[in-house]
């Protein structure tokens, strides 16, 4: 009986140690993917961001002609778009988005001055399509957030803050906006 007894203990320690091994398994497995999802939410962002400094100078062209007296607010617009292409980190990158993003609200704001202009087929169309990228960017950022925020929580769960700290793992930088960007625009006539 004892070797019976032995045999069983082995077997139990071996399905032990294989089961141990695929829960670690699973805990990497699953913290590689959020991080690859993080990644994949801001290449997404980096996507929509440079589709609308793209569209920008359509925007801009179209703008122009209308608006001539109106030279700051073009201008600011276009060094938005620079530091927006400039920008390298997660951080810059949003405040960058911030600056544009109010920029093109006092853009749209304006434009309610200049009957011609809002009746112009190329600015309605530009004006629609920069919309909707703004529309997309706010559901990304969103899902990018989301993305961040469960990685964080596992990475500082227990036990997979174990299998975290061996992979070397550090929290993700969320995508926020400063709190200037948050104020109304300001538009006056």
């Amino acid at each position: 009986m004892a070797v019976g007894l032995t045999i069983i203990i082995l077997v139990a320690v071996i399905l032990f140690v294989i089961g141990f091994i695929a829960y670690l398994v699973g805990i990497y497995n699953g913290l590689v993917t959020l991080k690859n999802n993080i990644e994949k939410a801001f290449a997404n962002i980096d996507v929509l961001l440079k589709q609308r400094s793209d569209e920008l100078p359509k925007l801009i062209a179209s703008v122009k002609g209308y608006m001539k007296h109106e030279k700051t607010l073009l201008e600011n617009i276009v060094k938005a778009r620079t530091a927006f292409l400039n920008a390298t980190t997660t951080s810059q990158k949003a405040a960058a988005d911030g600056v544009l993003s109010g920029a093109l609200k006092s853009l749209f704001a304006v434009a309610e001055n200049y009957p011609n202009l809002k009746a112009n087929e190329n600015f309605i169309q530009l004006q629609g399509r920069i919309s909707g990228i703004e529309n997309e960017l706010a559901d990304r950022r969103e899902y990018y957030n989301d993305s961040t925020n469960n990685f964080n929580i596992r990475i500082e769960s227990f036990p997979d803050m174990i299998v975290a700290r061996m992979m070397a793992l550090q929290k993700k930088e969320m995508f926020k906006v400063s709190e200037a960007d948050k104020q109304d625009v300001k538009v006056e006539f």
